[in-house]
């Protein structure tokens, strides 16, 4: 099943602020589907409507004593038995049209937030909870996938029942046609007078559902942290506190929409009742058939049922539209990386130079880092160093280009790397970060992801560089030992070991490690520094770390203070300037 995502983009950005205009827009190129869908559905659902009038025309020659009272009825009962045997491929038909678009939309705009989710700004991506983007990406397009079927059949389906009910019955008394429209006022002021509070208590719901959902995924990743500190009380009150708003809420919901249900069903019962008296009272006085008695109580019935029906489905599209103005938040995200009309760059020699580089949080104006001023040379390595939040990690985002320069520039082979496709360009990167990142697969999946190609020599060359050799050596199923979820069977030095195989295998042009080796112990450590040494020589290295071990052969040691450069040099000129490198390492 192909997927054209654009069309989910297109269709909010034409409609937005209408989520029922938006959502028929995420059908286009479907409705052909839909309409043969109905088709399908008048055949198969035909005997609802036709049974009446055999009832009525088979009561009519009975109380008439007509002649051929025996041909109409046999005539009568093979038509509905042929009518009843037809529901069955008419039914799988109906489905098979309905179905095939509305799963493909639901796969659809799962794959358009995907989409989007993927190509975020890193640092704005970061202020939306994942919990929340899970809402999103699963129960609010479920409930996009509901609202489409209540719309696309339930209320096709709803107009067609009523449009043959009030269709027969104008041909046979227009009388009785006029009182079953007294009731349309009715309904009419049951919408107005729910639709308002319904659609409030949905959008507070859908909020502390969010909100909740946030808070459910971080509880789980604090688990050991709450352990630890023996913080499972207060951890359970502050769940606990949410877990009443959201039932809160949902009971205000289910209030709203009982009373709501309860009302319409209560009027509805009284208007069946009259409309039986007033039948009965026109066929006492000559104006109708006996037989026509059941007609019109049934259709009436089939009214009243379709009627309460749509007014069910208030709540449920309702909660549905709120949905599609939900997703709408994610696919009109306006920061997004778009790299499409950017320069695509090839293999890089790795030469950088920060030219009066500064940058400042979104919605900020203070600049993290400011005047960075820096050449590195191919195949040099750089470590740095500063205090805590002095701007290392800044850096180091800045050279992935997960954030651009707000001010300066950052020059890669002589091209500025806000004028490059950022994808192109990462494809010579291998990032190597202080939290080691994970998938629930083997430890094999995990060095081998996103290469193709790689042969078990080449990999085996990676897990001995690494240092990861001693460690699978261990397990009882060595590479295909799976690290569960997040990783968390293994160390956090397995893991680190893991991450750097996964950086060595993509022969990089440039590696980032952002205290790569804090995980390690000394051992490993020094495994690992001589790996990296070895591969140094072919790339270009970006290190922070706080170890002298780690950095002293470096070729340059920037060390940051305060957001700029403050010293640079090599470990050797750094110690002999006693400076701040100097009195960092004589404190540590």
């Amino acid at each position: 099943m192909k997927l054209d995502t654009d069309v989910y983009f297109d269709s909010y950005e034409r409609h937005k602020g209408n989520p029922l205009m938006t959502l028929i827009g995420f059908y286009k190129g479907m409705y052909h589907n839909f309409l043969l869908s109905t088709v399908f559905y008048v055949i198969k659902h035909s005997p609802v409507w036709i049974l009446p009038i055999v009832t009525a025309n088979i009561i009519n020659a009975v109380t008439d004593h007509d002649p051929n009272v025996v041909t109409l009825i046999i005539f009568n009962i093979v038509l509905m038995v042929f009518l009843l045997i037809l529901n069955v491929p008419m039914n799988y038909l109906h489905i098979h049209f309905r179905s095939k678009s509305v799963r493909k939309v639901e796969a659809g705009l799962r794959s358009a937030l995907v989409h989007k989710i993927q190509v975020m700004s890193i640092p704005h991506q970061k202020d939306m909870l994942s919990g929340r983007l899970q809402s999103k990406v699963i129960r609010d397009v479920e409930a996009v996938e509901t609202l489409s079927d209540q719309i696309f059949v339930s209320l096709i389906n709803i107009v067609i029942n009523m449009s043959v009910a009030l269709t027969v019955t104008i041909t046979k008394s227009i009388v009785v046609f006029f009182f079953f429209l007294f009731m349309v006022p009715l309904a009419a002021v049951l919408v107005v007078t729910f639709k308002k509070p319904i659609k409030k208590h949905n959008q507070r719901f859908r909020k502390e559902m969010e909100e909740t959902s946030a808070k459910v995924m971080e509880m789980v990743q604090l688990v050991p942290v709450t352990r630890a500190h023996a913080l499972e009380d207060e951890e359970i009150v502050r769940m606990d506190t949410q877990v009443d708003l959201i039932a809160q809420a949902g009971y205000n919901l289910d209030i709203i929409q009982g009373n709501f249900g309860a009302v319409s069903w209560a009027f509805f019962q009284i208007f069946q009742v009259l409309c039986l008296a007033f039948t009965s009272i026109l066929a006492v006085k000559g104006r109708v058939q006996v037989g026509d008695v059941v007609l019109y109580q049934s259709y009436f019935t089939s009214i009243v049922g379709q009627v309460s029906s749509l007014l069910t489905l208030l709540p449920v599209i309702s909660k549905g539209l709120e949905s599609v103005s939900s997703i709408g938040e994610i696919l009109e995200f306006e920061h997004v990386e778009d790299s499409s009309d950017k320069e695509e760059i090839g293999e890089i020699k790795g030469e950088f130079t920060f030219e009066n580089v500064g940058y400042s949080y979104p919605d900020s104006t203070e600049e993290i880092v400011h005047d960075i001023n820096l050449h590195v040379e191919p195949g040099e390595t750089v470590a740095f160093v500063g205090e805590s939040g002095a701007g290392k990690s800044t850096i180091m985002n800045l050279l992935v280009g997960f954030g651009l320069p707000t001010s300066g520039r950052i020059l890669v082979d002589d091209k500025d790397i806000s004028k490059v496709n950022l994808q192109s360009y990462r494809k010579n990167l291998a990032v190597v970060p202080q939290n080691t990142i994970l998938f629930s697969g083997s430890i094999r999946d995990n060095i081998l992801y996103g290469t193709s190609d790689v042969t078990e020599a080449e990999l085996n060359r990676v897990i001995d560089e690494s240092g990861l050799r001693s460690v699978i050596d261990k397990l009882p199923m060595g590479l295909e030992t799976k690290v569960g979820e997040h990783g968390d069977k293994l160390s956090g030095g397995q893991k680190q070991r893991i991450s750097i195989a996964r950086a060595l295998i993509r022969h990089p042009k440039v590696i980032i490690l952002d205290e790569a080796t804090s995980a390690l112990d000394a051992l490993s450590e020094k495994e690992v520094t001589y790996a990296l040494e070895n591969m140094s020589d072919k790339c270009t290295t970006f290190i922070v770390a706080h170890k002298l071990s780690t950095i002293e052969k470096a070729d340059k040691i920037v060390v940051i203070d305060a957001g700029t450069v403050a010293e640079c040099g090599t470990a050797k000129e750094l110690m002999e300037k006693r400076g701040i490198f100097y009195r960092m390492e004589m404190t540590r």
